[in-house]
């Protein structure tokens, strides 16, 4: 009953989401900030699902200039949960084929996402180029999904290499974004789903990187999202616990 309940809700209010989005983003296309505008927005379902969101923030991210965050991709329920965590003048890199979803891809695209064809590397390639023009034009953040598809459960997937390269030619730093598992633990019929908590950690400096050390910098950033979300999961059962 809750999980229809939840569904109906949801039918309801994602369209109503995407239709007012539109209409705001067609005032302002494109614009940096709206990314976050409307990352929030999809993160306040999360009281929805009966999800907790805890976000920590390293004070070395407060001043927000331009960086590439990457983070942990797990399942859809990112859109309600990660999403909390958009900083302000940030866009994200998504496969093009996110536009063919109805609603959600042209919001996707005019919010100022970037779309980004993974299986054509001479255009991915020029994107990248774009993308770092971009950031220096207009002084903003990246955000990318290191390991390019979710995870599903699979654990911390191997990370390609087009952030840490899009960083060190920007030469701007990496900062990691990271968050507990949520792969089978929300549940549409139960109430109360526990607590998330994403930590956006210390940036990472890329300025005395090269070309040459960009699988170097894929391997440190791997080891350590790999490592801050086993840690993160071990916070989140000892919070449920004492919840419960």
């Amino acid at each position: 009953m809750l999980a229809l309940f939840r569904i109906t809700i949801l039918i309801i209010i994602i369209p109503m989401i995407h239709i007012i989005g539109c209409i705001y983003c067609l005032c302002k296309p494109r614009n940096p900030n709206n990314t976050m505008i409307f990352g929030r927005i999809f993160g306040m379902l999360s009281i929805l699902f009966g999800v907790k969101i805890l976000k920590k923030i390293s004070t070395e991210c407060k001043d927000y200039y331009s960086t590439i965050y990457i983070s942990n991709h797990q399942n859809i329920y990112d859109m309600i949960t990660i999403s909390n965590a958009i900083q302000p003048k940030t866009i994200t890199i998504g496969k093009k084929n996110l536009l063919l979803i109805p609603f959600f891809g042209f919001l996707y695209w005019i919010t100022g996402n970037i779309l980004i064809d993974r299986s054509n590397k001479s255009k991915s390639h020029n994107v990248i180029k774009k993308i770092i023009n971009k950031i220096k034009k207009q002084n903003i953040s990246v955000w990318i999904f290191p390991e390019g598809t979710r995870s599903r459960g699979r654990g911390i997937m191997p990370f390609k290499t087009g952030a840490f390269y899009t960083a060190i030619i920007a030469k701007i730093p990496i900062t990691p974004i990271c968050m507990s598992t949520i792969q089978n633990k929300i549940k549409l019929n139960r109430w109360n789903n526990g607590h998330v908590i994403i930590e956006i950690l210390k940036p990472i400096n890329t300025f005395n990187y090269t070309k040459k050390d960009i699988h170097k910098l894929t391997n440190i950033c791997y080891l350590l999202i790999k490592d801050k979300v086993s840690k993160l999961d071990k916070e989140v059962t000892e919070l449920d616990k004492n919840n419960n």
